[in-house]
């Protein structure tokens, strides 16, 4: 039997995602209920793997599609240049879970599901300065590739901003 289940989540998993988000907020923005709700009342895909053996969230994925009114600077930036896209807005595997293949099962249902509504790409930013070497590592296993740059938080944090051609869209 498969070690983890992946379903959608639910405001049940909310405290949990807030405290797997806290764990890695310096690549990601911070996130309170209240944002975790509106984020989750907008997602195309808010996934989660649960551990089959004691029930914690391991893995979380919030994706949304173009058209929503997300107000994330990098999410607007691909608004700009892209009419149909799905955006991954943020990815966290637990600590304990890394190397159980739980992004790779996450971005790969994320995949179906773009191509599914006939989005014709992926879109993220991945932190380039300063450098989240892991997450730049599985992006470009993924055949993500840059296609702009900016920086945010008054200079202080540069993005990669990456897409992926999906087939079949």
């Amino acid at each position: 039997m498969p070690r983890y289940l992946y379903r959608r989540a639910t405001a049940a998993d909310f405290p949990a995602i807030l405290t797997l988000n806290a764990e890695s907020v310096r690549y990601l923005s911070p996130l309170d209920t209240a944002r975790l709700t509106w984020l989750d009342s907008l997602a195309a895909s808010h996934q989660v793997a649960v551990s089959r053996d004691d029930g914690t969230i391991a893995a979380f994925l919030l994706a949304l599609r173009a058209g929503t009114a997300y107000d994330s600077p990098n999410y607007r930036w691909f608004a700009a240049r892209y009419p149909r896209f799905t955006y991954v807005d943020r990815i966290v595997v637990a600590a304990s879970a890394r190397r159980d293949g739980l992004a790779g099962r996450l971005y790969d249902e994320l995949i179906e599901l773009a191509v599914a509504a006939g989005d014709p790409l992926l879109a993220c930013e991945i932190d380039d300065e300063p450098p989240n070497p892991a997450s730049q590592r599985f992006h470009a296993r993924y055949g993500f590739r840059e296609v702009g740059q900016q920086w945010l938080n008054g200079g202080t944090k540069r993005v990669s901003l990456q897409i992926r051609l999906l087939d079949g869209a």
